[in-house]
This record gives C-alpha cells, sequence and structure tokens, in this order.
C-alpha cells in the first residue's frame, strides 16, 4: 500500500509543471524514486524542468548518487547544479545537540545512598502490613539455542508455554504462605511444595535482606542513571561472594547447593527504595545439572487500606541445563489487607500477562 501510494505521488511529479526544489526536497525526491524503482529516463525527464530555489553543490550530489541513482538522473542532477550556482546556499543542517551525560553522585553520595537502601532493606519486612495476593505464574520450557531442536546458536530461545498457575500468596507475621488453586484455569487441591517443575518462593523481602545485610558484606559499584516506570534511577552493580552468600539453587529437591552472585539494583531516585532488583549465580560447579540461574524481581507502588507500600509487580525466573531452559514469569495482582476471613474471588479465566514495557528500562530524557 505504502509503494502504491509513493508511485501516486511520483507520477503526480512528473505529470506537473515545472516545480521549484529545495534540496531537501530533491533529496526525498529522489529517495523515492528509488524505493520504488522508477525509471532513470522518468526521473531525469522530471528533472530536466524542474528548478532549484537553493544552490545545489557538487557535495551534495555525490551524496544523492549513493542512493542508487542511474547516470541519466546524475547528469540532469550536474545541469541543476551549474543553473543553481548563483542562488544561494542551502542552509546547513545542524545535527540536535545531545545532552551532556549526567555525572554519577560522588563516592560520598553513593555510600549515603547505599546507607539509606540498607536501612529500608533491612526492615522491608517488618514494615510491611499483612496481606493477601493473587499470584499468577506462566512457566515455560525451550530447548537451548544451538542444541538440536534449539535452532542457530546465539539465537534467543523458542519459549513455549508449558502451564498457568494461579496461587494464593499470604503473607502473615512476616511469614509468606503459598496456596495452588489452579493449574490452567482448572481448581486444583494439590500442594504447592510438592509441585513438580521450577518453582520460587521468598521473593518478598529475603532478597533485599540478603543483598543488604552487613554480615553479607556486598561489593556496590556505580553503574549508571535509569528510568523505570517513569521515575528516576541510581543503579548499582553489585556482588556477593560465595562464602557469604545465602543463595540457593536446588535440583528437583534432590540436589542443593549455594553459589556467589551477582547483579542490579535500582533505586527510586526520590525516595531511595528499591524499584528492582536482579540476581545472577556465578560460578556454578560444572557437575551441577543447572548451568545457569537468573532471577529479577520489580516491585511498584500499592494501596493497601488507604496507605501506599512497595510490593512485588513482576519476577521472572530462569534457569538453564544441558537439554533444556525453563523460564517462570510471576505476577502479583489483587493485593488486600489480610484478615482471618479474607478471600480472593478467582476467576476461571486467568488475566491477560502484564505488558512488558512496564517493566523495561525507559530511555533517559
Amino acid at each position: 500500500m505504502l509503494s502504491r501510494l509513493v508511485a501516486a505521488v511520483f507520477l503526480v511529479a512528473l505529470a506537473a509543471p515545472a516545480q521549484s526544489l529545495s534540496v531537501k526536497q530533491l533529496m526525498s525526491f529522489l529517495q523515492s524514486s528509488v524505493q520504488i524503482k522508477q525509471s532513470d529516463r522518468d526521473v531525469a525527464a522530471f528533472l530536466s524542468k524542474a528548478k532549484m530555489t537553493e544552490k545545489l553543490d557538487d557535495r551534495t550530489i555525490e551524496e544523492m548518487q549513493s542512493l542508487g541513482i542511474g547516470p541519466k538522473t546524475v547528469a540532469a542532477l550536474r545541469a541543476l547544479g551549474q543553473q543553481s550556482q548563483g542562488l544561494a546556499a542551502a542552509a546547513p543542517v545542524v545535527p540536535e545537540a545531545k545532552p551532556l551525560p549526567k555525572p554519577p553522585p560522588s563516592s560520598e553520595e553513593q555510600a549515603a545512598i547505599i546507607d539509606d537502601v540498607r536501612k529500608y532493606a533491612l526492615n522491608y519486612s517488618q514494615n510491611l502490613p499483612d496481606y493477601i495476593c493473587t499470584q499468577v505464574t506462566r512457566r515455560y520450557a525451550a530447548a537451548p539455542p544451538g542444541s538440536l531442536r534449539g535452532g542457530p546458536r546465539g539465537s534467543d530461545p523458542s519459549w513455549q508455554l508449558q502451564d498457568t498457575l494461579t496461587i494464593r500468596l499470604s503473607y502473615f507475621e512476616q511469614k509468606e504462605d503459598y496456596k495452588l488453586i489452579m493449574v490452567n484455569n482448572t481448581v486444583v487441591q494439590q500442594d504447592y511444595n510438592k509441585l513438580g517443575g521450577t518453582t520460587s518462593a521468598g521473593d518478598f523481602g529475603s532478597m533485599l535482606r540478603q543483598v543488604f545485610e552487613p554480615a553479607t558484606e556486598t561489593h556496590f559499584t556505580w553503574d549508571h542513571w535509569g528510568k523505570l516506570r517513569g521515575r528516576l534511577t541510581y543503579v548499582f552493580a553489585y556482588r556477593v561472594a560465595q562464602a557469604r552468600s545465602q543463595w540457593h539453587i536446588d535440583y528437583e529437591r534432590k540436589q542443593d547447593i549455594i553459589t556467589a552472585y551477582q547483579g542490579l539494583v535500582d533505586v527510586d531516585l526520590e525516595t531511595r527504595r528499591v524499584l528492582r532488583i536482579t540476581l545472577q549465580a556465578v560460578d556454578i560447579p560444572a557437575s551441577f545439572p543447572v548451568h545457569k540461574a537468573e532471577t529479577t524481581l520489580d516491585y511498584d507502588y500499592q494501596m493497601l487500606s488507604d496507605q501506599e507500600f512497595l510490593l512485588p509487580l513482576k519476577g521472572e525466573v530462569q534457569l538453564a541445563g544441558d537439554d533444556v531452559l525453563t523460564k517462570n514469569a510471576n505476577e502479583f495482582r489483587l493485593y488486600h489487607k489480610y484478615s482471618a476471613d479474607s478471600a480472593i474471588k478467582f476467576d476461571t479465566e486467568t488475566p491477560a500477562p502484564l505488558p512488558e514495557d512496564g517493566t523495561k528500562e525507559q530511555p533517559r530524557k
């Protein structure tokens, strides 16, 4: 449709009387003629009747030649260039000035930011109210790229949805409880803790606490300025040594290891609260069945009892073995204050996934 529209415009231009063109209009005209593969003869015929409103110099003609125009068109351009020698030169195109990069906080400011975040993280669980919410977990699997069924090495995994879990997650007296309600929109009575496949727990406060506990001796370094869900963020990289780690990777409840890990922490510029944390296992033993383990957790502001709290929004866990990759996409919805008779009405249709742009870093302006 676009090609037909461009062609129609071009034919109107050919039929029109002699036209006056600026250098910019001439360049646009030639680009369109190349796009619709107009003949060299027709383009040259049109240019033979055109007039320039600005000087067309040799350097610009050389740039136009690089578009792939024909020899007759080039000759017509040179004729236009000679005719336009007495005209004023075209205004130079001034590129938009890029803003200077914002310098990172000073080392003293960075230390103060980390101290503020540490106080927040260590008290995060204690400051949360008791509540319940719905956790929707979509579990995916893929063959590793480079394997027989995984496509070319280096390509993105071809994720296939395996199942969808709907879970009642309650947070009471600083403890999390997971109750499996539905699998693929079918009500079940199965114990979540005995469910096969990849599962995760402890997302609400333990990740933050373990990274920021003084005993962990986490090493923080400045990484970059960021923007997440419309909020400017400080982004710090960090690393935790295996000797200080508390991060377990469990394989089929038969093998368990503790690894070193590293990641990024996005901190709200205004409130100095964590909006995102990522973890990536480091130096997993070659003999362990899991070769890669990564997790990401995004927090967002939620209203509970007319008060705003920063609570999990979406998380992702990825594991890689010899023959299969797995990914769990966890979404947290319908937060309610917890009480003895708290209940959530579960529809038989799970909601659509949250849009990806809600958890992607945005360009800073």
